[in-house]
């Protein structure tokens, strides 16, 4: 199944007036350091924080009767798991999230605040949480809401760079974070479409480069249990259906450093006033470390989200 520009205007449909329309910020010292002009769509001010509630309300929005009432399941290291249980909360649909047991605790304590049950799976110990969530969505009759490889959360995802190009016009680039590249192949539909010539670059932690590789060598490649602080992006692999589009409308994915992300979130923090955790750093940090040239261009970048953990975060920045 893919997903066309017509998939992301019906997704735009049913979340306007329930998603936010989240601002663009600009930085004239980001633009100084860069030798671009950047615009910043803040998705870490999207409800529950990050641009994860798009494709999930979305996704349930389509739901049929029967299936709202057998309620959802899903499995997430975090953003996708709020998503699910808040636009279930507003659907009134049931949802039980499988999250890993090391998940960051601010997320862990939304998803239950948001009112789904979860269940916990251990990483580490190599369970796998695609398992255990077809299991339990099998034993309770739900519907399963994978966090992107999904037709619905993928058009859902891309109303983020369909609501930047409206707001701001034509981009030379666009930066998108990429984990499983729901974000990044619904944003790249949306700009392709969008803005006729713009370059769409996916951008993944040095640890997790597997949509790298694969993009390079046009199979699909895996990084088992990547280790990197950006838990968003800890996907082996990218999906069945974000993997052909993001051959099909991505320009090049390239990776950054532990290090860099962490620079990036100093910047967006310290400079923008923008909290934003590591995953939604990804993007920017690409750009203010020079992955690709960009000087003299209007760039886009899709800050992804901003559900940190302010302890973490406090150890990130004393390191």
């Amino acid at each position: 199944m893919s997903v066309e520009y017509a998939d992301v205007e019906a997704a735009a449909a049913r979340l306007e007036g329930v998603a936010h329309r989240t601002p663009v910020a600009t930085s004239r010292q980001f633009d100084a350091l860069t030798g671009a002009e950047a615009y910043f769509k803040c998705e870490n001010l999207q409800r529950m924080g990050a641009f994860k509630f798009r494709g999930a309300y979305n996704a349930l929005h389509t739901l049929g009767a029967d299936e709202r009432k057998h309620g959802v399941v899903a499995f997430s290291s975090g953003n996708h798991a709020q998503a699910v249980a808040l636009a279930g909360r507003l659907l009134g649909i049931p949802a039980v999230i499988v999250m890993p047991s090391d998940a960051p605790a601010v997320k862990v304590a939304a998803t239950r605040a948001y009112g789904a049950e979860v269940i916990f799976y251990d990483r580490a110990a190599g369970q796998s949480r695609e398992s255990a969530a077809k299991r339990i969505a099998a034993e309770r009759g739900a519907t399963l809401i994978p966090p992107f490889d999904h037709a619905a959360v993928i058009a859902g995802q891309g109303t983020a760079a369909k609501e930047l190009l409206e707001d701001v016009g034509a981009l030379d680039a666009l930066f998108v974070c990429c984990g499983g590249a729901g974000l990044l192949s619904g944003c790249a539909v949306a700009a392709t479409h969008l803005s006729p010539g713009i370059r769409v670059i996916g951008v993944e932690p040095e640890a997790g480069d597997d949509a790298a590789r694969s993009f390079r060598s046009r199979k699909l490649e895996r990084v088992e249990n990547p280790q990197t602080i950006a838990d968003g992006a800890r996907t082996q692999s990218l999906g069945e259906i974000t993997f052909p589009l993001v051959l099909r409308h991505v320009h090049d994915i390239v990776t950054v450093s532990d290090a860099e992300i962490v620079e990036a979130m100093r910047f967006l923090w310290e400079r923008m006033k923008l909290v934003v955790e590591p995953t939604g750093a990804l993007a920017a940090a690409a750009v203010l470390h020079a992955r690709l040239p960009v000087r003299g261009e209007r760039v886009g970048i899709i800050l992804s989200g901003g559900n940190v953990d302010l302890k973490s975060a406090a150890a990130l920045f004393a390191a």
